[in-house]
């Protein structure tokens, strides 16, 4: 099969991008709505970008209202905004969240979750996640006729639960993946597990 997307609609093209770009990892993005009132959204088109300076990446599109999304709201309002990497067990918490609420309408209320201090950030992370990155706004981007919103987060500090850690044999923090078992997003309504892990050692 040859798919020529000049020749397809914008939803099939997210169709089949989203199917074959398989997995993708999550961004579980909690932003303030209103004093402590939150949002909560996964997207899964997101990455790493940099380290120097340390950036992310996620895109988000718009509600189908065509109203900006309250992430993006949120984002563009506070600067602030929480990324976490949920895990296998929150796959239904996850799709819980990408529910379309009115603004100000909080997914933490319908989902059940429950958040902590994130010490030293102004906004608080998840409790139940083991990775998170406390983030500030460091630019967007309006990309295609809809337009997406690239969002690009500076990393301010990185939490890691201590239960998924250890040193490597240079004293390095080695999170052990098998430990997180984090959640990929795969086309549809379906979501990958971790699985095996494959270690191939980079020729010097």
């Amino acid at each position: 099969m040859i798919a020529n997307l000049i020749n397809l609609s914008p939803n099939n093209i997210y169709h089949l991008m989203t199917q074959s770009i398989i997995p993708r990892p999550i961004a579980w993005v909690l932003t303030e709505s209103s004093e402590s009132n939150y949002n909560l959204a996964p997207f899964s088109y997101f990455t790493a970008v940099s380290s120097a300076p340390p950036l992310l990446m996620f895109s988000v599109g718009k509600k189908p209202t065509g109203e900006i999304k309250d992430t993006t709201k949120n984002v563009l309002t506070n600067k602030k905004m929480v990324i976490h990497i949920a895990h296998e067990q929150q796959s239904k918490a996850v799709t819980e969240s990408a529910a379309t609420l009115p603004h100000g309408e909080s997914e933490l209320s319908s989902t059940g979750l429950e958040t902590v201090e994130f010490e030293g950030f102004s906004l608080p992370r998840l409790k139940d996640c083991h990775i998170a990155f406390a983030c500030s706004l460091y630019e967007t981007q309006q990309l295609g006729d809809t337009p997406q919103t690239l969002i690009f987060a500076q990393i301010e500090q990185i939490y890691i639960n201590d239960e998924v850690i250890e040193l490597d044999e240079k004293g390095r923090v080695k999170v052990l993946a098998d430990k997180v078992k984090p959640l990929s997003r795969l086309g549809g309504a379906e979501y990958g597990s971790l699985g095996d892990i494959i270690r191939n050692v980079r020729p010097k």
